[in-house]
């Protein structure tokens, strides 16, 4: 994963970097940007069999193989002079400098790993259980489910686990668009603690559910879906993999549609983000509300 996350690194500069160039020199910053998103698309391929394969993640496997052509095609309308994907560009550079650090440094990693498990662990205990939180390789951040001295399940909370994928779209989305500083923070003042919150309890959800192996729903069947043989995973599989990670997914549109009324630039970005993963344009907008092309309000003269 080392070559992914320097790829990762050389999409995140290559996208600030067309980001800066493009004000000043608009033609490279073009063909930087371009560059970026070819790059992007490259990064999401490698990504497949690993979310496919290794994770047994179908949602994010599926996300990572769309995403491959929408990058391209990203690529190819911004070569064609399409302005408003710049503010796309600007927004996925930003989401790359807010996740990468974590990723990379455990000085930024640890500490918000052991913040969520602790969070994770009170939660728990607020609802009536007590598995034993231990310490692996240094970080404290496994729940263990025992019967008497031996362990039957394990749960680790991952970076993964934390929400700050989450967290970076929408520090991107909003840092890239052109709007008053109020309204940003508004939206990030709304979205950041909702995102925290919902994954405290997606992460109990999946660690109780596991642990307790409440969801041993047609074992067999869900076995050979994800080419799993394990049936304690049959719980795990099913809390996470299938419904954690699709009401994440719509809880992210929802955020997203829902920001867009305090950030109706917003509304440009999300037009764009249907056209790269569609193929067809969409306009959005009213009659009293208007957006330019690089993502600020139009104002009457």
């Amino acid at each position: 994963m080392q070559q992914l996350d320097a790829l990762a690194w050389l999409v995140v500069v290559t996208f600030l970097v067309g980001a800066l160039v493009e004000p000043r020199a608009s033609h490279a910053g073009r063909w930087l940007s371009t560059a970026a998103w070819l790059l992007f698309a490259a990064f999401w391929a490698l990504l497949v069999p690993h979310f496919a394969l290794v994770q047994l993640s179908y949602v994010e496997g599926i996300l990572s193989a769309l995403a491959v052509p929408a990058c391209g095609y990203a690529g190819y309308l911004t070569l064609r002079g399409r302005e408003s994907l710049l503010v796309l560009a600007r927004a996925v550079g930003v989401m790359g400098l807010v996740y990468l650090p974590a990723t990379t440094l455990a000085v930024v990693r640890v500490p918000l790993v052991e913040l969520v498990t602790r969070q994770v662990e009170w939660s728990i205990a607020a609802v009536g259980y007590t598995p034993e939180v231990v310490t692996e390789a240094g970080v404290r951040n496994v729940f263990v489910f025992r019967s008497g001295e031996r362990i039957d399940r394990s749960v680790e909370i991952l970076l993964a686990c934390t929400g700050l994928g989450s967290m970076a779209i929408f520090a991107g989305l909003v840092t890239a668009v052109r709007a008053p500083l109020a309204s940003k923070l508004r939206a990030l003042a709304v979205t950041l603690p909702v995102i925290w919150v919902l994954n405290v309890a997606r992460n109990v959800f999946i660690t109780l559910a596991y642990g307790h192996q409440w969801l041993q729903v047609r074992p067999a069947l869900v076995l050979w879906l994800f080419g799993a043989d394990h049936p304690d995973l049959v719980s795990f599989l099913l809390a996470d993999r299938v419904i954690a990670q699709t009401l994440s997914v719509v809880v992210v549109v929802g955020l997203l549609l829902a920001v867009s009324r305090e950030l109706p630039e917003l509304r440009l970005v999300i037009g764009d983000l249907l056209e790269v993963t569609t193929g067809s344009d969409y306009q959005f907008g009213t009659l009293d509300e208007s957006v330019r092309a690089d993502g600020g309000r139009r104002e009457d003269d």
